[in-house]
């Protein structure tokens, strides 16, 4: 059975190795001539294209893995039902189950490898590109993240917002300390809640202190209602970084939960991407699942064109259901597990409806 194993794998990891390759070329390549004038209009040194390069390639292989493995294995166990070596393993008493066994397996432990790059390393690659792509080329004042709040700096004032919801056109725990020239504290600025409309911030209710420019001693405290603020950013500028959650990994979503929670904020959000971060990676065994009865159904029919074809097919279809999904859990209409989960479960089924239909 070893050698049984090792003809599988061969074939498997060969191919794979191709889509993979294929699959993140392409990616690269409509990536980057989207970008491409981003670069030569903001005179980008050769360090940047390397640091583009460098940060992208983790990023598109988390995204396209999926896909690669359900091409594979369409490839795979098509190409062998094509020759009848299918056949002929099931005719030496091989079991259906025993030829995909080493193929699910290599799925899953692609499965867990993703489930440590999204933890380890694709959030340090998604910092250093947002900050190449939206700081350093654009040259915008950089919004940072320290301990799980957003800092930025607008003239004399900065700002610490605890949560951003741009979609909903609302921040949460906004706070924003005015300075004079001197750098000495003005005024502090707190509110819970502002909303953007009609193209400015309008906070509702907001509390407001004064300090002596010389002693920097507190001199008044003032509750306003219905307050114009001057932020310097509109929605879009929390969202052109595809929200900062996707900088942080599980462990640090999770301690950003709790702690928005602990203050009265909703951690929603967080707690969906934080489910994510565990679900996502296993859409590898998901779709290598898949795979197999898609395979088996097209036998002597299948070829290249088909697999491609199908891979990218169910690739949108399951992009389309994840991201609704995913939206009915940031509106809080499924709970934030079933929302990350869905998706796959989903798919999960469908794999298994299609196996039992596949002709013995």
């Amino acid at each position: 059975m070893k050698i049984l194993n090792r003809f599988l794998l061969k074939h498997f990891i060969r191919i794979l190795s191709l889509c993979v390759a294929a699959f993140i070329g392409i990616y690269l390549l409509i990536d980057f001539f989207e970008k491409v004038e981003n670069f030569i209009d903001y005179n980008a040194t050769i360090g940047d294209y390397i640091s583009y390069l460098f940060n992208s390639i983790p990023f598109i292989f988390v995204q396209i893995l999926p896909l690669a493995i359900l091409a594979a294995i369409v490839l795979t166990l098509g190409g062998l039902s094509r020759t009848n070596e299918v056949t002929a393993m099931r005719a030496c008493g091989v079991s259906l189950w025993r030829i995909v066994q080493p193929l699910m397996s290599l799925a899953l432990l692609l499965s867990f490898l993703l489930l440590l790059l999204n933890e380890f390393a694709i959030p340090w690659n998604t910092k250093q590109l947002n900050n190449l792509l939206e700081i350093k080329l654009k040259g915008k004042q950089q919004i940072q993240l320290t301990q799980n709040e957003i800092w930025y700096r607008s003239d004399n004032q900065i700002i610490n917002i605890a949560v951003a919801n741009p979609q909903q056109l609302k921040l949460q725990g906004v706070t924003i300390f005015t300075f004079n020239d001197q750098q000495k504290i003005q005024k502090r600025q707190d509110t819970t809640l502002i909303n953007f409309k009609s193209g400015v911030w309008l906070a509702e209710n907001i509390v407001e202190r004064i300090f002596d420019s010389k002693s920097g001693d507190m001199i008044a405290v003032n509750k306003l209602k219905n307050v114009v603020l001057n932020l310097d950013r509109v929605p879009e500028d929390f969202s052109s970084r595809q929200n900062l959650n996707n900088e942080l990994n599980f462990r640090q979503l999770s301690t950003m939960a709790k702690k928005l929670e602990e203050e009265g904020y909703d951690s929603t959000r967080q707690r969906v991407d934080m489910h994510n971060r565990i679900a996502v990676p296993f859409t590898c065994l998901i779709m290598g699942f898949l795979g197999i009865p898609f395979a088996l159904q097209r036998g002597r029919n299948s070829n290249i064109a088909l697999g491609i074809g199908l891979s990218l097919g169910i690739g949108v279809v399951y992009f389309i259901i994840q991201s609704l999904v995913t939206a009915f859990g940031y509106s809080n209409a499924l709970p934030p597990l079933l929302a990350a989960w869905t998706a796959n479960f989903i798919f999960f089924l469908l794999g298994i409806w299609l196996l039992l239909n596949v002709k013995e």
